[in-house]
């Protein structure tokens, strides 16, 4: 009984829509399939561009663009609405006194409520069924994963409660394009590059559906890392934004909690805020001090739920960007100013530990038993016990590393991937207009880890360590000079400091650096080296220092004749040598 209420409240609202702003050509059909079909189901991809480009030809106040392409083969598309009535304006000219919010949907496209609930919205929105703050800007991709939309089917979701058939979370080359946002592997990555900087959203949503545990809420929420966000912006966030969200829904009894972020475990036992560094959608856009959440429903709740939750979450952020306007602006102009200026950047955090936020939590009766299958121990949630706690929640992150902003950073040209990279992102750079020698601050990679197993499409490297020195270096004509004095001062110091988390170092954009190129036949340097060790006393005190302390090394004569070899002028000197260079302040 209850579904059908929510299926008469969703044809009250259609019916509602003020039919005199369409453009009266033709007759349109704007009840989606996941109305029709009583709640259960989800669009197709070619259903949803269908439906936003009817949406566009009915109402001036939305447009449907096409950018770049996908590896689908196909476009990513863009939906804009203009509460003004006309989505042709000219951004530029609106950004001067309206926000605009980007939402993002499909970018796992099994998790399609966000999908469902934004052709939902922007219907709503242009035929004045609902309230329009009259100060934002909608804008969406449809779907993003447009390769993992085509391949439909019902059943790779193992968990999911609906809908009956879903897209696949790999794209079209099997990527998971919420690791995509640094590396850029993908052209879906390289074409939301391109909608994103003509967005410049103020505030931006990426709709998905988990799981995790067990609990009563429908709706969960994963914002940007305040820390990470950092200043006032990220005080903001946390303080007034995430609040104002929370109070919005309780208001609609719609109850949010933060994304669980545990596995197999109940989340009584407390639980941490999950670090979206930037190879995340909300970790890349945080780059560009954008305010960014992931919506995460839950995905053991009926689809119907899940999708009228997102949407009305949307609804709220709507509101609550119109009402913040001036606030958010003001903000995001200030954190821009700080990191054109600031001489210290946190690029490492750690959760901490001894600094926990206590909030209520309602969740189920969970406890260990033994699993019929394996014999072992298993988590098992009792729904006919559910409970109201009190639990800890790790939502404050300490920084564990921190570096001095270089004046700017030079990159010989030769090392192009990076280099698109950086261009996509609208980088500012200058070729150096001839041969020059340059005073630099350069690093050695001393330590890193490597994955043993493959991460889309990466071996990736974490973990890394490097020494600094300060060195004369040569640079060719067309070697490249990116001040650091620019909007993306972030994205360059998260992209080309290696210890970065999801530096382009960390994601083997420089590991030819890794491989020594040039070696020794033992026989012959052996002469080399007892000429090398008479000539240089320091040397050899080292040498033999090294023999005495060293018992491993003493008895493996190849690593002493290798470490000889290193400390020669016949080592090569790019290996180990990070290629990019700091020019210091």
């Amino acid at each position: 009984m209850k579904k059908w209420w929510l299926i008469l409240g969703l044809t009250i609202s259609f019916l509602s829509c003020d039919l005199s702003k369409y453009r009266l050509v033709k007759d349109y059909d704007f009840e989606t399939r996941f109305e029709k079909s009583g709640l259960t189901e989800t669009a197709t991809y070619s259903e949803v561009i269908a439906y936003y480009q009817e949406l566009a030809d009915a109402y001036p106040s939305i447009s449907l663009q096409e950018f770049g392409s996908t590896d689908s083969g196909y476009p990513l598309h863009l939906a804009i609405y203009n509460p003004d009535g006309d989505a042709e304006t000219d951004l530029e000219k609106l950004r001067e006194d309206h926000s605009i919010l980007m939402v993002n949907n499909g970018i796992h496209p099994g998790e399609s409520d966000g999908i469902d609930a934004t052709m939902m919205l922007f219907r709503d929105l242009a035929g004045d069924s609902i309230a329009s703050p009259k100060n934002v800007i909608l804008a969406t991709i449809p779907v993003y994963n447009i390769g993992g939309a085509l391949n439909r089917n019902s059943t790779s979701r193992t968990n999911q409660n609906g809908p009956k058939e879903y897209g696949f979370r790999g794209n079209a080359r099997n990527y998971d394009l919420n690791r995509d946002f640094i590396k850029a592997d993908t052209r879906n990555a390289q074409s939301f590059y391109e909608i994103f900087h003509y967005l410049k959203p103020d505030v931006f949503i990426d709709n998905h559906v988990s799981n995790g545990a067990d609990y009563q809420y429908t709706l969960t929420h994963l914002f940007t890392q305040h820390d990470k966000l950092g200043g006032n912006l990220g005080k903001y966030l946390d303080e007034t934004l995430r609040p104002a969200l929370e109070d919005s829904l309780k208001a609609k009894n719609w109850d949010i909690t933060p994304y669980v972020n545990v596995f197999n475990e109940v989340p009584e036992k407390g639980f941490s805020q999950f670090m979206d560094s930037p190879r995340y959608s909300t970790g890349y856009t945080t780059l560009w001090n954008t305010l960014g959440m992931m919506v995460e429903t839950h995905m053991l709740k009926p689809y119907d739920k899940r999708v009228q939750g997102t949407y009305e979450l949307m609804k709220s952020m709507l509101q609550i960007t119109g009402n913040q306007t001036s606030v958010i602006k003001d903000l995001r102009e200030q954190a821009r100013r700080e990191y054109l200026t600031d001489r210290t950047y946190n690029l490492q955090f750690e959760v901490d530990r001894e600094n926990p936020s206590i909030r209520e939590f309602e969740g189920y009766e969970g406890e260990m038993i033994s699993s019929e299958v394996t014999g072992q121990q298993r988590l098992k949630y009792d729904r006919s016990k559910p409970f109201t706690k009190e639990v800890e929640y790790y939502d404050n992150f300490k920084v564990s590393k921190q570096i001095e902003i270089p004046r700017a950073y030079i990159i010989p040209q030769g090392w192009w991937p990076v280099i698109d990279r950086l261009k996509m992102n609208e980088i500012k750079m200058k070729p150096l207009a001839r041969d020059t020698t340059i005073t630099v601050e350069v690093y050695k990679i001393e330590d890193f880890q490597t994955g043993k197993n493959a991460y889309e499409g990466h071996y990736l490297h974490s973990n890394t360590q490097v020494s600094k020195t300060t060195e004369d270096i040569r640079f060719r004509k067309g070697d490249f000079m990116i001040s650091t004095f620019q909007d993306g001062a972030r994205y360059l110091i998260e992209t080309l400091e290696p210890e970065g988390v999801d530096s382009f170092f960390n994601w083997n954009f420089f590991d030819t650096v890794l491989q020594q190129k040039e070696g020794f036949s033992p026989y012959v340097f052996e002469d080399i080296a007892a000429d090398l060790l008479q000539n240089n006393p320091d040397l050899k005190k080292e040498f033999e220092d090294k023999k005495r302390t060293d018992s491993e090394f003493a008895g493996n004569w190849y690593s002493q004749l290798d470490w000889l070899h290193k400390h020669s002028d016949h080592y090569e000197k790019a290996h180990l040598r990070y290629p990019v260079f700091r020019l210091p302040r």
